[in-house]
């Protein structure tokens, strides 16, 4: 199995961190890689409840990916399972979240469990672009 980890710092308290990744409202500026759109964000933001999210490119090709969430420890701890609708295998995704100081947080992601090393760079890579949209909705 392989996994990636990113860790990144960004100018918000954790509380707005956190929520980022909680809210469809907040989900949809950000959640996909450089221009695409997120058209569709549902979320049942508690342990056992799913996410659905779509992600949706220049040409209107569709990316759905879904899950559920496996922990919430807020503003800390965020753990949940992603499965493309296109694939058959689930991985496993975990955020931490750390207060730099008061406006500035550290967040890591590990995503685990990938069966190919391949996956897990084209992962590492769509991981490294949605993280570039998340300041836009951090304002």
């Amino acid at each position: 199995m392989y996994s990636l980890t990113i860790s990144q710092e960004f100018n918000a308290p954790i509380d707005a961190l956190f929520n980022a990744w909680t809210k469809p409202e907040v989900i949809s500026q950000w959640f996909a890689p450089g221009a695409m759109t997120v058209p569709e964000a549902k979320v049942d933001f508690k342990v056992g409840g799913s996410y659905r999210f779509v992600m949706q490119n220049q040409e209107g090709e569709q990316f759905v990916v879904g899950g559920e969430y496996t922990e919430i420890a807020q503003p800390d701890k965020l753990v949940f399972s992603w499965q493309w609708e296109s694939s058959p295998h689930a991985t496993m995704v975990t955020v931490l979240f750390t207060s730099v100081s008061e406006n500035k947080s550290k967040l890591e992601l590990i995503h685990s469990e990938f069966q190919e090393q391949d996956a897990c760079d084209k992962h590492n890579e769509g991981w490294l672009g949605c993280l570039a949209n998340l300041p836009r909705a951090l304002v």
